[in-house]
């Protein structure tokens, strides 16, 4: 019900920002929001989905693209040892996305050529990648970014949902974006591009916050900020009811 309200009111909103005179949609090409800019973690989140919606001033080609923060990530590569297999080579890629999901109404190829989604790292394979570590040679460091790419794709933490922006009346447009259980925390950009001829029209950037709240929150944040303390509580915790079970069983 609300989904569907939701939907209503920018259907609406688009039809009065169209009918509002061409002056004015020739200055605002491209309009995005989001049903929600806040995504709240609670202790029984089980993932969630956002709507993206938007409007244009006439046809063309819509690519939506979510980054979520940027950290450098250790990725290892695990090689044999006698009978068991133990951490090898690694290679630290610098400034990786923790999320990255990529949604188009149509495949990007047919969309810009290769040379414009390299520039704004529209697509997986355009996601700047960088190994840390220049004595690793270019094959490796290519071997190492397939892998981080692999990994994520598999955790469901980067996808590319092509085909996943619905059009609708080559002015209208819209999206799910998911965000699954173990979704990073963090801000998060969402880009909205508007494609013609193989040029980027106009462009939009719509911020996103995904954080922990609660209990789960200040948990977190005293491990955190007091892990020290944190430690010995829980060894002190531990021990208590170790010791409670124990009188406990000798009663019985």
């Amino acid at each position: 019900m609300i989904r569907a309200l939701i939907s209503a009111v920018f259907l609406f909103s688009g039809l009065l920002a169209l009918g509002a005179g061409p002056s004015k949609a020739q200055d605002v090409p491209l309009v995005a929001d989001l049903s929600s800019h806040l995504v709240a973690i609670t202790t029984g989140f089980t993932g969630t989905d956002v709507l993206l919606f938007g409007a244009t001033d006439g046809p063309g080609d819509i690519a939506v693209v979510v980054r979520g923060p940027a950290a450098d990530t250790v990725v290892r590569r695990k090689e044999r040892f006698g009978p068991i297999w133990i951490n090898g080579t690694e290679a630290t890629l610098q400034d990786a996305p923790s999320y990255y999901r990529v949604a188009s109404n149509r495949p990007l190829d047919e969309i810009a050529p290769d040379l414009l989604l390299s520039r704004f790292q529209i697509g997986l394979e355009n996601i700047r990648l960088v190994s840390a570590d220049n004595a690793i040679s270019t094959e490796l460091a290519a071997e190492f970014r397939e892998a981080l790419v692999r990994l994520k794709l598999d955790d469901g933490l980067y996808d590319q949902g092509l085909g996943a922006v619905n059009l609708m009346s080559n002015r209208l447009f819209r999206t799910e974006l998911h965000f699954p259980a173990h979704v990073p925390t963090g801000t998060y950009l969402v880009e909205v591009y508007l494609f013609r001829n193989g040029q980027v029209t106009s462009a939009e950037i719509v911020p996103l916050t995904i954080s922990k709240i609660g209990v789960g929150a200040d948990i977190y944040d005293f491990a955190y900020n007091w892990a020290p303390l944190y430690g010995l509580l829980a060894v002190l915790l531990a021990a208590a009811a170790g010791w409670a079970a124990s009188a406990a069983f000798r009663r019985i």
